[in-house]
């Protein structure tokens, strides 16, 4: 390494509201104009040169929010190791903030009020350089602001890309590597893996890191690289709002083209078959993990009461197929991305109504929404660049809260895994309805990834990253797979977080280590009560921690332990990472 010098209420959903979030909201969280003099009596000796200003903080869906906060624009990382200083000398709080596109509170948690000494730092204005790093093997220097979107393009343009990518393009890069950020890929039956690629989280891709840390030798904050080689380094990897990072050096490969398929014809009762049972009794083989084999690259969105998911499917194909529409850019299912009248009205009705009950009738506009919308936008069999076809979802999309959970597992475990857990979910969904209780009125979301290899980055020596959900396990060399599960509902939905937690038991019980294990998604909901969401201690203390502990190190509390070694001060912190690391 070198140095260098709980839920807003249904009352607060209105139709209108919901509306205004879903069209209008979608530029990241609002600035609050406020003038010097006003920074100058709140923030005594904020660095001159940096621009700061009152914001209201805004996290995807809206349950979280903080109306004015001070936040600042550096615009390079050198402004930033000045306002980490100031913060530490001034008992602030530092928060980088990105886009915003996440449910979990890592960034603010609920009841930060105005007054709160906490400083957001805005990396989107600033911290966006992009350059190539090398040519063969291929690598890009990329600052922390950069969203996937932009970086996608700029790899594009030189014939680079990455196997998978999170669907939303407007994720900042520093966010997605904070919260070990995924796509959906692992090898079909006879691919090879292609130099520069991985099947893992984007973290896997990091061959260096930036970040400001304190040096005990000058008694402040500094930036500082890290290679992938370094132990510190690989804890930074997926920090979970620990820590702060201001540009990173990824690993990337050539770019390929992908054909992606969407099938709105097989029923979840043959896609989620139990391993052996086709679940249609004529030997068809159209389960999860048939088409698994054969691409490589699935993804099933199952809208709650509906019995036909929408699968997609994506393959390499070098060549446009003739029954393919070629698409040269991004976000080609607008019926997702720009919410249709019919589901609009539902949604708004269940909202300000209160109307829960209008669950099922949501699901099924939905669904035929997704179906009607790919036939009439010729999008159910689409080809071009992998950038096209892999970044899929707009701010503009419905809103919705979300759980999520990695199933770590073997390849050959994966339909088992998708079988047992959405059996559990139907027979729970329709146990809570047979009592009048609808606590999904959204989608259950399936993908499926490799593991956090670091081999994968070419690099001898490079270590693992240390807090990635996909963190291979040294006592179980078999895993190489992970099945994320992520269900999803409208903010605010009655007995969601008891039904939350049902999931999370199960999910816990099921796969507690013998042929498979439960982590949590970071960035999504987690650790519920009957009442709310990351509150059950067990979890936080227990649960998640032992995840982690595979006898080979670092565990959990040598992670936490490199973490409040590089920020002593705990300028990067709040209530919430202060139950997490405590």
């Amino acid at each position: 390494m070198t140095d260098r010098p709980r839920s807003e209420g249904a009352s607060a959903w209105s139709r209108r509201g919901f509306l205004l979030t879903a069209a209008a909201l979608t530029a990241g969280s609002q600035a609050l104009a406020q003038g010097r003099a006003e920074a100058a009596a709140d923030l005594p000796g904020f660095p001159a040169d940096v621009d700061v200003h009152r914001s209201v903080y805004r996290n995807w869906v809206g349950e979280i929010t903080a109306a004015g906060l001070w936040a600042c624009a550096p615009r390079e990382p050198d402004q930033v190791v000045e306002v980490v200083n100031w913060a530490w000398r001034q008992g602030w709080t530092v928060r980088a903030r990105g886009s915003s596109h996440g449910w979990s509170p890592l960034t603010i948690p609920e009841g930060t009020g105005a007054g709160a000494r906490v400083l957001l730092v805005d990396t989107v204005p600033g911290l966006t350089g992009l350059s190539l790093e090398s040519g063969d093997p291929a690598a890009v220097r990329a600052g922390a602001g950069v969203t996937l979107e932009t970086l996608l393009g700029f790899l594009e343009d030189r014939g680079l890309g990455l196997t998978a990518t999170p669907a939303p393009g407007d994720l900042t890069l520093g966010g997605a590597l904070a919260v070990d950020a995924h796509g959906t890929a692992v090898p079909a039956v006879g691919e090879s893996r292609l130099p520069g690629h991985t099947y893992g989280s984007l973290s896997n891709l990091v061959l260096s890191l930036t970040a400001v840390v304190w040096d005990t030798g000058s008694g402040s904050y500094v930036l500082r690289t890290y290679d992938r080689e370094d132990a510190d380094g690989a804890v930074l990897l997926a920090h979970l709002g620990r820590a702060l990072i201001t540009e990173v050096v990824l690993r990337v490969g050539v770019n390929t083209d992908l054909r992606c398929v969407s099938r709105t014809d097989i029923s979840a009762a043959e896609l989620f078959a139990a391993p052996g049972d086709d679940g249609n009794g004529e030997g068809e083989g159209r389960t999860f993990a048939s088409f698994l084999d054969k691409s490589g690259r699935v993804e099933a969105i199952w809208f709650a009461f509906t019995e036909y998911p929408w699968l997609k499917v994506w393959s390499v194909t070098p060549n446009r197929p003739l029954t393919s529409r070629r698409v040269t850019s991004p976000y080609n299912y607008p019926f997702s991305d720009n919410v249709p009248t019919v589901v609009a009205d539902l949604a708004g009705r269940i909202l300000s109504g209160a109307a829960w009950y209008l669950a099922p009738a949501l699901g099924a506009a939905q669904f035929t929404a997704a179906t009607l919308g790919l036939t009439a936008t010729l999008s159910r069999d689409i080809w071009g660049p992998s950038k096209n076809t892999l970044l899929y979802l707009r701010p503009t999309t419905l809103r919705v809260t979300a759980n999520g959970y990695a199933v770590l597992t073997s390849r050959a475990q994966v339909q088992r895994v998708v079988s047992e857990f959405t059996d559990f979910f139907r027979e729970r969904l329709t146990a809570y309805a047979a009592q009048g209780r609808f606590p999904v009125n959204g989608q259950v979301e399936i993908r499926v990834t490799g593991l956090d290899e670091p081999s994968d980055v070419g690099r001898p020596g490079a270590r693992v990253p240390a807090l990635s959900a996909l963190r291979p396990r040294a006592d179980h060399p078999e895993w190489d797979t992970a099945v994320w599960l992520d269900v999803l509902t409208l903010p605010g939905t009655p007995d969601a977080e008891a039904f939350y937690r049902e999931l999370e038991r199960f999910l816990l019980t099921a796969y507690d280590g013998g042929y498979a294990l439960t982590r949590v998604e970071w960035s999504k909901g987690w650790a519920y009560t009957d009442e709310a969401a990351w509150a059950d201690q067990e979890v936080l203390g227990a649960a998640v921690p032992a995840s982690f502990d595979d006898g080979a190190g670092p565990d959990w509390e040598q992670a936490a332990a490199v973490l409040e070694r590089l920020d002593p001060h705990r300028v990067y912190d709040n209530a919430f990472l202060k139950r997490l690391f405590p």
